[in-house]
């Protein structure tokens, strides 16, 4: 055969079994999508068949308790065999052996267990262990459903990247492993909000963290881990710094301050934390300046603010009366009167206050119908005559020439006094709180940390603290999921060139990255 005969063969052999090839593609496609189907029909027989099994069962527990209505009657009101006179009957025995008590069923004591849909399902069949089974001999009588969870700890992936280089065309192409949010580092993003999750959530120093992952299976230095924590921060820094000037485009705001121990070059002192929260919005902005707990801290943050602060009567908060409308803090006021302790007038206030929270607790706003306008035209309507109340029997203490001063009653009732127009200013609108308990709740944070880690390694170490503090607690107001957030949002700021504008990590503070995740 001549050359050119071969090649036209072979071609027309290859062109056949590209054919059969395309054909034999089609048909395994084919079969797939068939799988699928079939596949999920399964599931939603299986998920109609649990589902009935609830209804069935549901149905049960409903006939059984009214049988047991209709009879009106237990096994303990059965009258005593052999009449009213209490004499035996006959087959007394027989009738105790039938009467007795029935063994117990295995049951969950009435209670309905969850199904944990959610979970990873990992279905396994159970045959006989008997050496004499044989599944071939064996007719199936019937099969019964046994559920049992397992607890897997924490779970480390090693990813080992291959990257491949080619040259195509005189070009070189070259794979590119996925990014890491810190430069030079193994550990992704998931890692590090882990570790952020325990550490400023659970509260758990990082020594227990480093001893938990080396108990789980991964060994890490503690030097390590303070690293991440630092580099990360570094990266969280402008969101930190958007969240500062966020907090105060809110109309209402609350502020407070805590203590950590932070340990300094002869020991430790007492480090002062502020914090203030963006009411409406939920953003919780903490900061911190080598622990002061000076005026100009709080007041230089604060300066030219002119919406609401609400607060205690600490005397900084006091003085942005002068600027701002300010609220005070029922619960601080409380708090004083029920120091004094079993005095008359002390009971007499605490009941009224307690009036106070009963009447705007009948109400909330956002349920059934309850706007912020109807909820200001119920407090104009039930506090004044309360407020009235209490006012009468503090100028009746403070005219008082029996009632000694530094004595709590005295604190107590001229603290109200110097408190008395913030606390009015509350029922001025709807939607104002009446205590502070908002930033009360938050700074728990701080105290769970102050109680397990005791305190801060530097200054430096309590301002990271408070970039993390201001995210985890956002996160809680907002309803985020801290770890889900960190571990997207460093990927995110990683990115962003040095110059980026302000509003871009604006857009990354857990309020309106919730909104885009929906």
């Amino acid at each position: 055969m001549k050359k050119d005969e071969i090649i036209f063969m072979l071609q027309q052999q290859v062109e056949f079994l590209q054919r059969q090839l395309g054909e034999a593609n089609a048909r395994l496609s084919e079969a797939n999508a068939k799988i699928d189907q079939l596949l999920a029909e399964i599931a939603s027989l299986k998920e109609t068949l649990v589902l009935k099994g609830e209804q069935e069962a549901k149905a049960g527990r409903i006939i059984k308790g009214l049988t047991k209505l209709q009879q009106n009657k237990s096994e303990k009101q059965e009258p005593t065999p052999g009449g009213q006179d209490g004499a035996s009957a006959p087959d007394s025995a027989d009738s105790g052996a039938a009467n007795g008590p029935k063994p117990r069923l295995k049951t969950n004591y009435g209670a309905r267990r969850k199904e944990h849909y959610e979970l990873e399902t990992v279905e396994e069949d159970v045959y006989p262990d008997d050496p004499r089974f044989d599944k071939m001999k064996a007719s199936l009588v019937g099969t019964t459903v046994a559920v049992r969870y397992e607890l897997v700890p924490m779970r480390f992936i090693k990813h080992v990247y291959h990257i491949h280089a080619y040259s195509q065309d005189g070009t070189l192409m070259k794979g590119k492993a996925p990014d890491a949010p810190l430069l030079g580092s193994n550990y992704t993003s998931s890692f590090i909000a882990g570790m952020l999750q325990l550490r400023y959530i659970y509260s758990m120093p990082v020594e227990r963290i480093v001893k938990l992952f080396r108990e789980s299976g991964f060994d890490m230095d503690k030097g390590t881990a303070h690293g991440l924590i630092r580099k990360a921060a570094g990266i969280l820094e402008n969101i930190y710094k958007a969240m500062g000037q966020a907090v105060l485009e809110d109309d209402y705001v609350a502020g407070d301050e805590t203590y950590h121990r932070v340990l300094v070059r002869n020991g430790s002192k007492k480090g002062y934390i502020w914090v203030v929260i963006a009411v409406k919005s939920g953003l919780v902005y903490y900061f911190y300046h080598d622990g002061s707990r000076s005026e100009d801290v709080i007041l230089d943050y604060i300066r030219d603010y002119r919406g609401t602060f609400q607060s205690d009567g600490f005397a900084p908060y006091r003085k942005m009366a002068s600027w701002m409308t300010r609220l005070a803090c029922f619960q601080h006021v409380k708090r004083k009167f029920l120091d004094a302790g079993n005095d008359l007038d002390s009971k007499e206030i605490v009941r009224l206050i307690n009036e106070l929270y009963h009447n705007d607790n009948m109400h909330k706003i956002g349920q059934d119908g309850w706007t912020e306008r109807k909820h200001y035209r119920w407090r104009r309507k039930y506090a004044p005559p309360i407020m009235k109340q209490i006012k009468e029997i503090l100028d009746r203490c403070a005219a008082d020439p029996t009632m000694l001063p530094k004595t709590d009653k005295y604190e107590a009732v001229h603290y109200m006094l110097n408190e008395w127009d913030s606390l009015e200013n509350i029922f001025k609108r709807g939607d104002y709180h009446l205590d502070n308990n908002l930033i009360e709740r938050q700074n728990r944070y701080i105290s769970l940390s102050r109680r397990n880690s005791l305190f801060f390694g530097s200054h430096k170490g309590a301002g990271r603290a408070v970039i993390y503090y201001s995210l985890v607690c956002t996160c809680r107001l907002c309803g985020v999921n801290f770890f889900e957030y960190i571990s997207d949002v460093l990927d995110k700021a990683a990115l962003l060139p040095p110059n980026a504008p302000q509003e871009t990590y604006r857009n990354l503070l857990p309020d309106r990255w919730a909104v885009m995740q929906k």
